[in-house]
């Protein structure tokens, strides 16, 4: 793992009260990015044997990986999220 970037990520969930937001969970992740992801960008990752299915990770004993920039979030016809280089 020498070289890599690891970064904190905290996945967002759908406001239960109001479904146009979201809300920070409770957990915290420690992920490998293979993306070069910035600060403050919403991404994708996947976690257990599927992180290590992400390009160049196979024989790197990782648990969660970012494998995804999300470029917009669009809930029930209204537009949540919008990156801002879109």
């Amino acid at each position: 793992m020498k070289g890599r970037k690891l970064l904190m990520i905290r996945p967002m969930l759908v406001d239960p009260e109001d479904s146009s937001r979201f809300k920070p969970g409770n957990n915290t992740i420690v992920a490998i990015d293979t993306l070069g992801a910035g600060e403050d960008e919403l991404v994708m990752f996947a976690q257990g044997s599927s992180a290590r299915q992400a390009e160049g990770l196979k024989s790197i004993p990782v648990d969660a990986a970012i494998v995804g920039l999300v470029d917009s979030v669009t809930i029930q016809g209204t537009k949540t999220f919008e990156a801002k280089n879109s």
